[in-house]
């Protein structure tokens, strides 16, 4: 773990990292290879949605896409991140099990201008837009109960 992300959050004997949250017609957990061929379908078929969400800031998705190759390193690299403690990384799904649907995401990571501040940003499909400010409220609530972060180092674009 580099210097920079040290303290991002408590170690693993002081906190445990949630790996579930249950909401409202949805459910979260770590995003990992497994869900590659549903992620990379659930972003590139909402890229212009996914960009007008609240806290991108028009870069992300890449608007030429990207190959299953290319998501697949990105998504080894949150895992990887996950496992390190140093960001963490979360598919939203709807349904049950192995046939769960990915329908957005959440990432967990330092703010890049201030490590000392908490990033968060999520999205949801286009066609699931309803479901956008549920998820931002239950991740809110679940920082205020599980995590260890201040609410006012918090910056996660409200909805």
């Amino acid at each position: 773990m580099t210097s920079d992300r040290q303290g991002f959050v408590p170690a693993a004997e002081a906190f445990e990292v949630p790996t579930r949250l249950v909401g409202e017609g949805f459910w979260l957990e770590p995003l990992g290879p497994e869900h590659n061929e549903r992620d990379l379908a659930a972003w590139s078929g909402s890229i212009a949605h996914v960009r007008a969400t609240p806290g991108f800031l028009g870069d992300w998705p890449p608007l030429e896409g990207m190959s299953a190759e290319a998501n697949l390193a990105d998504l080894v690299r949150h895992a990887q991140d996950f496992a390190d403690r140093r960001g963490f990384t979360y598919s939203v799904l709807e349904g049950e099990g192995e046939a769960a649907d990915v329908i957005g995401c959440l990432y967990i990571y330092p703010a890049k201008a201030d490590p000392e501040r908490v990033h968060v940003s999520s999205w949801v499909r286009a066609d699931r837009a309803e479901l956008d400010k549920a998820v931002y409220e239950a991740v809110t609530n679940w920082f205020a109960e599980v995590w260890p972060f201040a609410p006012e180092r918090i910056d996660y674009a409200a909805r």
